[in-house]
């Protein structure tokens, strides 16, 4: 079993507030990521001022694409991602298009099947974000065993399967013995006093729960 990795999504509403703290986590996280808002604002500005920023870092455009995936996938390579998330609802045509440019992350929010993932898989794409979404959080949705078995079930079907939604160093542990493959951590880090320290205790834990 490989140590999860730890990616920061930087979903701030402006370049500069998400240089700052790139600046002061670079050096702990494993992945950096051009959160969907930080883009809604700033376009391929952004993934190009953290790939400046972030050289030798594995860097994702989250622009959660629904169509269009050959073309975005080339605009979001070109900019110096390598990686880009497509929505789950997105057709699998899409999707596959995406991946002939670029490493795709499939994106799960809502209703989707182990037949549409099985598909993914038969098309090359071997990553997906399990995700409790921000508005989900704000409705008191906490993270329990029904996520566990979902991640378990996607990771027995052989997906790379990454792990979002106000994710906390605490929720950490739900995961033990599990093959997580990246953690991924947004305003729990943009949005702390210290974001170095707060992402440090990130990696903390998972050296804590995976060495």
């Amino acid at each position: 079993m490989s140590m999860p990795k730890l990616q920061v999504a930087l979903d701030t509403d402006d370049l500069p507030t998400a240089i700052n703290v790139a600046r002061q986590v670079v050096d702990v996280v494993d992945v950096v990521e051009a959160g969907t808002l930080l883009i809604y604002q700033e376009g391929m500005k952004a993934v190009k001022s953290l790939r400046a920023l972030a050289p030798d870092k594995i860097l994702l455009a989250d622009c959660k694409t629904a169509d269009a995936g050959g073309h975005v996938g080339h605009v979001c390579k070109e900019a110096g991602a390598d990686w880009m998330t497509c929505i789950c609802a997105a057709t699998t045509p899409t999707m596959a298009n995406a991946q002939k440019e670029i490493e795709v992350q499939v994106e799960l929010y809502g209703n989707w099947t182990e037949e549409q993932a099985q598909e993914w898989l038969d098309n090359g794409i071997h990553q997906v974000v399990y995700h409790q979404s921000r508005d989900a959080k704000f409705a008191g949705q906490t993270w329990g065993e029904h996520d566990l078995n979902e991640v378990k079930k996607l990771i027995d079907m052989g997906f790379k399967v990454s792990v979002t939604g106000g994710v906390k160093p605490d929720v950490l542990k739900l995961f033990n013995g599990v093959d997580v493959y990246t953690f991924i951590a947004g305003r729990a880090i943009t949005q702390a006093k210290d974001p170095h320290t707060a992402a440090q205790e990130f990696k903390d834990e998972i050296n804590c729960i995976w060495s």
